[in-house]
């Protein structure tokens, strides 16, 4: 059964991980995402981090279900098979540096006049105006800027901490999908198109301040200096490895404070009420850490969760990937590739009911889909030897045309 999307064409010309995470969700929900690299400088995922006979896990991960065509739009053929590609395209998302589209001829006025129905995503760094609009940026860059880096260090006066994930990278991709389909419902609607325009620091400041922006919610009652609520985290060193314990509710604490044995704490003024744990979490996390000190983990987790306190094991990755939780749900899946044999990857996390996703395709090889995208769009195998000749298109199968 095909996924929701099936039918939509998005036309990918994204790289690293912003971008193509992104298309990768729309991809693994069913649409036709037709990734473009040129023949000579293809995506940078390809040759970073770990893999195996030069088939890396960043692009195997963040380009699943998608086909591959590599066209040098430097070339004026080039670019002629780029435009009537994207003449069949409902959606085409780029996340180049402004005024790179306009260079390459492909910027969003060119083809809106050849496609006026289409969905032009444009996903930059720092915005498309502005004094570091045309800097380059890179994820940790982004974190340093938009004060995330100052957030994770835990307050103003602490040394700012980097989050150890690209989170700024991930949270732009999720948003430029979910933008993508309302403007495609939009489309539904009213049979327009329209250009999506969004950065990876506006998506991040939009992405913090619904938790962690509070001091400066109040106009002209900004608080000066953020200062950490607690220097303790919420990880908690048992007599075997370490735990997380969360409580929010008054029968939460109560239910923790019977756990551990010590029923005084719900009777201590600084504790009685939810605002008064918040000013006073510093005292409250140190009592909770010297009570975990005296027994393991898991007899810890056994006694908590009795209590119905919400805790959980600290796992590492590993551990993490064959917890009776993981593994219940489904969410990690191993699967054949043809050129490195089995592989682990997570599969979408949203289970639709009646358009399941699946995983289609392994990630594709440097124009892999070339020549059969380029007969889609109606060339014939004399043009396509042409191209092929002279390193307008590329194939990394044996050209048959």
């Amino acid at each position: 059964m095909a996924g929701p999307l099936e039918g939509v064409r998005v036309v990918d010309f994204t790289t690293m991980i912003a971008g193509p995470y992104g298309t990768m969700i729309l991809a693994d929900q069913g649409a036709d995402v037709i990734k473009v690299e040129a023949p000579a400088s293809s995506d940078h995922a390809r040759r970073a981090g770990y893999g195996v006979r030069k088939v890396t896990a960043a692009f195997l991960n963040n380009n699943r279900n998608k086909r591959s065509i590599a066209i040098d739009l430097k070339k004026s053929n080039g670019r002629e098979i780029f435009l009537r590609l994207a003449e069949t395209a409902d959606v085409f998302v780029q996340n180049f540096r402004p005024g790179v589209m306009k260079r390459l001829g492909i910027d969003e006025p060119t083809l809106r006049e050849i496609n006026p129905r289409l969905i032009y995503v444009s996903i930059s760094g720092w915005g498309e105006t502005g004094p570091y609009a045309h800097k380059p940026v890179y994820d940790p860059i982004i974190q340093a800027l938009s004060g995330l880096a100052t957030v994770q260090a835990g307050s103003d006066e602490a040394r700012p901490r980097l989050v150890r994930t690209i989170l700024p990278d991930k949270v732009t991709a999720i948003t430029a999908t979910q933008a993508i389909c309302a403007a495609l419902f939009h489309r539904e609607r009213c049979n327009e198109g329209q250009h999506i325009k969004l950065s990876m620091l506006d998506s991040v400041v939009a992405f913090m301040w619904s938790s962690d922006m509070g001091s400066q919610t109040f106009v002209d009652r900004e608080t000066s200096v953020q200062r950490a609520a607690t220097f303790i985290d919420l990880i908690y060193e048992t007599k075997s490895g370490h735990i997380s314990i969360s409580v929010m509710t008054n029968d939460q604490w109560e239910g923790l404070c019977r756990a551990v044995g010590h029923v005084e704490w719900m009777d201590d003024e600084r504790f009685k009420t939810p605002s008064g744990r918040d000013r006073f979490a510093n005292e409250r996390l140190e009592l909770t850490q010297s009570a975990m000190y005296e027994k393991t983990a898991d007899e810890w987790l056994i006694i908590l969760e009795e209590a119905g306190v919400p805790c959980a094991p600290v796992l590492t990755r590993q551990e993490m990937i064959k917890h009776p939780q993981v593994e219940a749900t489904g969410v990690i899946e191993e699967l054949s590739h043809e050129s490195v044999g089995r592989i682990r990857q997570a599969r979408n996390a949203a289970q639709f009911d009646r358009t399941p996703t699946e995983q289609r395709l392994s990630a594709p090889m440097l124009g892999e889909h070339t020549l059969e995208i380029m007969r889609e769009l109606g060339y014939g195998n004399g043009d396509i030897s042409l191209f092929l000749d002279g390193g307008t298109i590329y194939t990394s199968s044996q050209p048959d045309a």
